[in-house]
């Protein structure tokens, strides 16, 4: 497993998160300080994970500011962070029971990374869109050093 984290990470940060390699004016943590888990303001509560068919029901999800929780698919044995397989709009606060479908047949114990991203723009349409070599418009979500994410294997 820890392979994998280290593996999935590392593609992460290549892929869809806004951490560059050196630590920029941005306060943007460097890629070496970066884990995966929850923050104080930010948090997906992954037990209790269940699914039904295609469609993921995820217990708790806190946001601080209105986000997507996104699926991101594993290629190779890495997560994909170039691309991604479902996202669900949340505005701003504590949600339960929240849906995530993924727009294909699921196996059980398929793994995935599920992520936040932030709505920058306040638009309601997740802005999965690359400005640069690895950042896209709604960006990923950080507290601090912490990239709020979870590898997950599908129940």
């Amino acid at each position: 497993m820890r392979v994998v984290l280290i593996s999935a990470l590392t593609t992460l940060l290549l892929a869809c998160s806004s951490a560059p390699t050196d630590a920029p004016a941005s306060g943007a943590p460097a890629r070496e300080d970066i884990t995966l888990g929850n923050g104080e303001d930010n948090s997906i509560d992954v037990s209790g994970l269940t699914r039904d068919g295609s469609t993921f029901t995820v217990k708790q999800v806190t946001v601080a500011k209105a986000s997507y929780l996104v699926l991101h698919e594993f290629k190779d044995g890495k997560p994909d962070g170039k691309d991604y397989v479902a996202a669900t709009y949340l505005p701003a606060g504590t949600h339960t029971d929240v849906e995530i479908t993924v727009g294909r047949p699921v196996s059980s114990g398929e793994p995935f990374l599920i992520m936040l991203h932030e709505d920058v723009d306040n638009d309601q349409v997740f802005d999965f869109i690359f400005v640069d070599e690895r950042n896209v418009e709604d960006r990923a979500v950080f507290e601090g050093t912490t990239m709020i994410a979870h590898i997950i294997q599908a129940p």
